[in-house]
């Protein structure tokens, strides 16, 4: 930007440019949308961008957004194109006589943008900070950055979950978050584990379902986001025992297989598949 720090302020949000990043603070009012409330701030990097549009909006306002790039902040790829366009925390809505000023920041940061911007290989936009928790219908979600705990209700549980039991998930057996939008049909919060989920969400152990109330979008989105980030992270610190002289073939083949799905995930590059897969062979 030409000036560090300057600030563009629109509806529910205001944006502090950077010389590499803009910082996105959001409002607390009444009127902004819950989801902003609950991230408070958000710092996002300028690699993290595709892209920055300036287009009409609606009743003399016009609307500032940045394009985050595909796989490089883990709220949207949770989110996974299900949020509406008022939640979009990447819109700054503005007055349309601030347009003049909107159009010159949008061309300053199309001007810092790489070019050649597409998959990230990693996350580039920090997650939501742990612990999180939210009541879903059938139970209550924990989240403490390494296990994810799921608490039955007896008023909402099935009982397939209550003959399951409580659940505890360790970040390092997850190969991915499903995340359905408690505003549409069969909302849930899943939990994956690189086999298939053919039951239902109310039957499955290893997911909590929504309801009217239950579960709303500003708790189990950052909840997920934060769960995928975790996994993720998991992913690049994958233990090789590289001080054991020899492991049990069992482990390795397990320990390739759990890789092998987190790979096939997309949480997994080729190139960081190919170097564990090849470290744990070599153990053999």
């Amino acid at each position: 930007m030409s000036r560090m720090g300057d600030v563009l302020a629109g509806f529910h949000a205001a944006w502090e440019f950077e010389s590499d990043s803009v910082l996105i603070r959001y409002e607390r009012g009444i009127r902004t949308p819950k989801l902003f409330q609950a991230l408070g701030e958000r710092r996002i990097p300028l690699d993290a961008l595709a892209g920055v549009t300036l287009t009409p909006g609606r009743r003399g306002t016009v609307v500032l957004r940045a394009e985050p790039r595909p796989g490089a902040d883990p709220l949207m790829e949770a989110a996974a194109d299900q949020l509406k366009e008022s939640c979009d925390p990447y819109r700054l809505v503005l007055p349309a006589d601030k347009e003049t000023l909107a159009e010159y920041y949008a061309d300053e940061l199309r001007a810092r943008l790489k070019q050649d911007s597409g998959v990230a290989e990693r996350f580039l936009v920090p997650a939501p900070e742990v612990p999180l928790q939210f009541k879903a219908y059938d139970g209550k979600a924990s989240f403490d950055g390494r296990t994810v705990r799921f608490r039955w209700f007896w008023t909402g549980a099935s009982t397939a979950k209550w003959k399951a039991g409580d659940q505890s998930f360790a970040v390092s057996e997850l190969s991915g978050v499903e995340w359905r939008s408690p505003e549409v049909l069969e909302g849930h919060l899943r939990l994956l584990r690189g086999e298939s989920a053919p039951v239902q969400a109310d039957q499955d152990p290893a997911a909590v379902v929504f309801g009217l109330g239950y579960g709303p979008v500003h708790e189990s989105l950052p909840f997920a986001a934060a769960v995928l980030a975790a996994v993720r992270s998991a992913v690049s610190a994958v233990p090789v025992g590289a001080a054991s002289p020899r492991r049990d073939p069992a482990d390795i083949a397990e320990r390739i297989r759990h890789l092998g799905e987190l790979h096939q995930a997309g949480l997994v590059t080729d190139e960081e598949f190919s170097v564990k897969k090849a470290e744990l062979l070599a153990e053999l």
